[in-house]
């Protein structure tokens, strides 16, 4: 794989952790890190952003069919059918991984034994997350959603496996799209993923996936991004930094404390953008109230 000039190396993420590292920056005690650009006064301004009433859901399916990019299904059980009188059933769900959509709580990644914030990584326990778990978002994310569609601007169906997305490429989306990325906002990055397994099938994430490279974090700093989702994991794969195999999340999360929505499917919501001719919409994300827990599945639900 030959390297591109922007790209950011191994030595270059971990002086990142130094460099756009939120801890102490909104005092002890912090739990929710970049969420706090989302104030009252951006969230109440997104809420004029509803001029339609129409919603796009952003999620996809609970994936319970097993898959190359499905190791660990969703279990359905019905415990309840025609033969019992009522409709019953049990869902067990692994939300970690390249199939389900989520978001990932501020425990979910490590850096030297530390969590965001310095917390220790012990403080992650065989019972649940003593900290920074997914419940710290109990009341919910509401804010201006941003969709920068990587693949539309470049006049393609979808970006392939593996190829990276840097900081030149989200600004020249910007300029195409109409849509400036502002301090608060929620930021979606679209790249075909779901659009080429429709098309050509599954294939190993593990392996290759188009993403972000890591040149982009002090991009997401410098704008004070709120939230990062895209339909991959954010992270292109290979990352091309070395030993930081998800160099996204692990700056991300454990030093600027951004939260990340994973998996997200992004289709229905380009056309929409596309129909309405406008990328900025207000987004509503409700996690479960999973106390302990290190992500929850979630429908984030677009607004215009």
């Amino acid at each position: 794989m030959s390297r591109d000039p922007r790209d950011a190396d191994e030595r270059a993420v971990a002086e990142m952790h130094r460099t756009l590292s939120n801890w102490g920056r909104w005092g002890e005690g912090d739990r929710i890190g970049t969420l706090h650009h989302l104030t009252p006064e951006r969230v109440a301004r997104a809420a004029g952003l509803v001029r339609r009433g129409r919603t796009v859901s952003c999620s996809r399916p609970l994936p319970t069919d097993p898959a190359v990019d499905n190791p660990r299904p969703v279990l359905h059980h019905m415990i309840g059918t025609a033969s019992e009188g009522y409709g019953a059933d049990f869902f067990a769900v692994a939300s970690h991984g390249y199939a389900v959509s989520h978001i990932d709580a501020l425990c979910h990644i490590f850096h030297e034994g530390r969590l965001y914030g310095g917390e220790p990584a012990a403080r992650v326990t065989a019972h649940g997350a003593e900290v920074l778990s997914i419940d710290a978002l109990r009341d919910g994310v509401v804010g201006r959603g941003v969709l920068l569609d990587i693949p539309t601007c470049r006049g393609l169906p979808w970006l392939e496996p593996g190829e990276p997305i840097y900081p030149d490429d989200l600004e020249a989306a910007e300029r195409d799209l109409g849509a400036s990325v502002e301090p608060g906002d929620l930021l979606l990055v679209r790249t075909g993923r779901f659009a080429r397994r429709e098309a050509r099938g599954p294939w190993d994430p593990h392996e290759a996936l188009a993403g972000l490279q890591a040149a982009c974090l002090p991009w997401l700093q410098e704008r004070a991004v709120a939230v990062l989702g895209s339909d991959g994991v954010s992270d292109v794969v290979p990352s091309r930094t070395g030993a930081f195999r998800l160099p996204i999340h692990s700056v991300a999360i454990t030093a600027m404390g951004l939260h990340l929505l994973d998996n997200l499917d992004l289709e229905r919501l380009a056309v929409a953008c596309r129909e309405e001719a406008r990328y900025q919409f207000l987004l509503l994300v409700a996690p479960l109230v999973l106390v302990g827990g290190t992500a929850s599945p979630v429908n984030p639900i677009a607004v215009f």
